[in-house]
């Protein structure tokens, strides 16, 4: 295949965003010349063809543009859909696309609140108080996914589907701000579903580190096994 005719992919390896849309296109099997950007140093290219400068961006083999995450995902998989990713067996497609609103709107806001919020403020001052309130604002989210998953294996049946792809980066990096805390709340099933996620070969091949990609050398076919 010729490189030059490969869709292009800015990505970079943490970025649970871009973590998404990694997986979806791994998923659809097309290919993409992946360049992996630091993001304290963006490449003028990805600039100019994103001004909002975030990953993940594609661009397709027309030259159109497609610079949020789960447009990159609908964009692979409605061309291929190999696992059938778009069709759950419980709900629809449009149920999927709700709850993965939710989990981007609120849950990520009270997310990053959490996050970067001073690690070593004490718990009864203000700060402390601020960061506990969007922890818990954000489990109130992580509640719904675990009723879900008191129905099904995963978020909308027993076979994994958009929705779970979509959301799993997220949760995991909620869990990552303190694994131990994480893992003695009261979700059992939530908990098992991440690290199903975690420890699959799909999520292994989607993490794999390459190095920063440089104008104007070629990036890398990705996945790679498909080129």
């Amino acid at each position: 295949m010729n490189q030059k005719t490969l869709p292009i992919l800015y990505s970079f390896r943490r970025c649970p965003y871009a973590m998404r849309a990694r997986l979806a296109l791994k998923s659809s099997k097309i290919v993409c010349e992946l360049r992996e950007v630091v993001l304290r140093d963006k490449p003028a290219d990805m600039i100019a063809a994103s001004p909002k400068a975030t990953v993940p961006v594609l661009i397709d083999r027309d030259g159109a543009v497609v610079d949020e995450s789960l447009d990159v995902m609908l964009w692979a998989l409605r061309q291929n859909d190999p696992h059938a990713y778009l069709q759950p067996e419980l709900g629809t497609e449009q149920d999927m696309l709700e709850l993965i609103s939710r989990i981007d709107g609120p849950f990520k806001q009270n997310l990053d609140a959490y996050k970067y919020a001073p690690r070593n403020a004490e718990p009864d001052s203000s700060i402390g108080v601020e960061r506990d309130q969007h922890r818990d604002a954000a489990m109130a989210c992580l509640t719904e996914l675990e009723e879900k998953l008191l129905e099904s294996e995963f978020l909308f049946g027993n076979r994994i589907a958009l929705a779970d792809i979509a959301i799993a980066p997220f949760v995991r990096q909620f869990a990552n701000v303190d694994i131990e805390w994480f893992q003695s709340q009261p979700f059992p099933k939530l908990i098992a579903w991440l690290e199903t996620f975690v420890s699959s070969d799909n999520f292994a091949a989607c993490m794999y580190k390459y190095d920063k990609w440089v104008a104007p050398e070629p990036g890398i076919p990705f996945p790679e096994q498909q080129a």
